[in-house]
């Protein structure tokens, strides 16, 4: 386990009130006593595979605790006695199964449990707690194979323990989730609906109800300028700047929001994700650094993503996979790097192809004819490797992040980080890890790479060596990034997936 760092948050921009939840899709509060401060739970959209829920000080709004569910929130509810939260998710896995979570929440010490015994769960729709150790649970039936009313009924049941501070994960068994069959309907989320759902809101906070309405969301990419200013994409912002004094000086809104950002003299190149497509950039704006007004317009016509070339210039190379975070992305690289399979929808055999670039200031994507194959994608033979974010060092190694392949999913030290020789494909080290990074950048000296579990770890460049970690937090809350970039030595830019971009110094 190497040292924890020295890294410490400077400056927070784009923070407001509840930022952690982003848009909002249910509230409660709980019931204060004379020894029992008044504390608000909110839960948030479902989308980049999670859906927040976080607790706060209903006086202050001050964050307490955050959990990611892997399903859509339906239904919470507060201890009567205890510092414990209760949240029922779950949705439909589209052909058969109607799978989710009973998640219990410690909102003093952060910790959570996933309650059922049961790898795929089962969906939760309703929770009360009828005193100090009685959990009334509504749930879905399991599946709705021969059930027509499976998506209108459920099975209500009580579930007892002397002391729930006590309870350990997955030890809820389904024998203790059958009960009586009784009408369970999804309703939509009209604006009703949601609006009686969101009715604990404080909106005596001023101006909450009208930022909730327009909610931060996952940042993708953040630089900045040799002047301070920052520049940061993030879902629903095609690109947006922030002052050095930490004001927003302009902002590009869009429906889906920019992916890539790369500076130039001449503006900022940002990777656009065409409306009404999978989520993946394919549209090119050039944006003014003053302004934000566009410059320049270039449709490639094919799934691409933008990154910065060695000299800065942009660049674009191919997604193999839309939809997929699975991609190849080496910011300032010699050449233009992809993830290519030998046999396009024939073969599994990946290989790390290259092309020279095409020309400057202008984004061309290369022909396929134009790539050649340098090396296996794998090192591994018998394994199959997804790509992720990489670097081209300064030393002229290749560093990228990744996944090996599994049909149970992800396991443990099945993430890593590797750098290879670039005319072999020989690693020069391997850095293994149980989480999948989200962000990587490198310096002279040292890789500093994000993962999605919010930890931040730094190698060292030449032998992979681990020289400090530390998980990010804000007021004590664990945040995790979806963006990196070193600006200088001893500084980090991070974008979150709430929102907010922090601005990092680092020993």
């Amino acid at each position: 386990m190497p040292p924890a760092a020295a890294l410490r948050v400077d400056r927070i921009l784009g923070d407001r009130p509840l930022t952690e939840i982003g848009r909002p899709t249910l509230a409660i509060r709980n019931r204060p006593g004379p020894d029992r401060r008044e504390m608000l739970a909110v839960a948030g959209a479902h989308q980049s595979g999670f859906a927040p829920v976080a607790v706060y000080n209903a006086t202050d709004l001050r964050c307490r605790a955050v959990v990611r569910s892997r399903f859509p929130v339906h239904t919470m509810a507060f201890h009567p006695e205890h510092p414990l939260l209760t949240i029922g998710t779950g949705r439909y896995d589209g052909g058969y199964f109607f799978e989710g979570e009973l998640l219990l929440l410690n909102w003093k010490t952060g910790t959570t449990h996933s309650l059922i015994d049961d790898h795929t769960g089962r969906q939760i729709l309703d929770l009360e707690w009828l005193n100090s150790h009685e959990l009334r649970i509504l749930r879905a039936p399991s599946d709705d194979g021969k059930d027509p009313a499976a998506r209108s009924e459920g099975y209500v049941s009580t579930v007892i323990r002397k002391d729930w501070r006590k309870v350990e994960p997955h030890r809820l068994k389904l024998t203790e989730l059958a009960g009586p069959r009784v009408p369970a309907p999804r309703d939509p989320y009209s604006p009703q609906v949601l609006a009686a759902r969101l009715k604990a809101l404080p909106s005596a906070f001023p101006g909450y109800l009208t930022t909730a309405a327009k909610p931060r969301r996952e940042v993708r990419a953040v630089e900045m300028l040799p002047d301070g200013r920052i520049l940061a994409a993030l879902d629903g912002v095609i690109a947006e700047a922030w002052s050095r004094s930490g004001d927003l000086l302009w902002s590009v809104p869009d429906a889906e929001g920019g992916r890539d950002l790369v500076v130039t003299t001449e503006g900022v190149w940002a990777g656009v994700v065409h409306p009404g497509w999978e989520q993946s950039p394919r549209i090119l704006l050039r944006l003014a650094l003053d302004d934000g007004a566009e410059l320049d317009r270039i449709d490639p016509g094919s799934l691409v993503t933008l990154v910065p070339s060695a000299d800065g210039q942009p660049a674009t190379a191919p997604i193999v996979t839309a939809g997929s975070r699975a991609d190849l992305r080496i910011r300032r690289g010699s050449r233009i790097y992809t993830r290519a399979a030998k046999r396009p929808h024939r073969s599994k055999k990946y290989w790390l192809a290259a092309a020279e670039f095409p020309g400057p200031s202008v984004p061309r994507l290369p022909s396929p004819s134009e790539f050649h194959r340098l090396f296996p994608f794998s090192w591994e033979p018998n394994e199959t490797h997804f790509a992720g974010p990489g670097v081209e060092a300064a030393d002229g190694s290749l560093i990228h992040a990744g996944t090996v392949y599994n049909g149970l999913g992800l396991q443990p030290g099945g993430a890593f980080v590797v750098s290879r020789n670039l005319q072999t494909g020989t690693p020069n080290w391997v850095f293994r890890s149980d989480h999948p990074a989200t962000a990587l950048d490198a310096n002279e000296k040292t890789i500093y790479i994000a993962y999605n579990d919010g930890e931040v770890v730094a190698l060292n460049l030449r032998s992979g060596t681990p020289e400090w970690h530390h998980y990010v937090t804000l007021s004590g809350v664990p945040v995790v990034s979806t963006a990196l970039t070193t600006p200088s030595p001893g500084r980090l830019l991070l974008g979150t997936t709430d929102g907010r971009i922090l601005d990092c110094s680092v020993r």
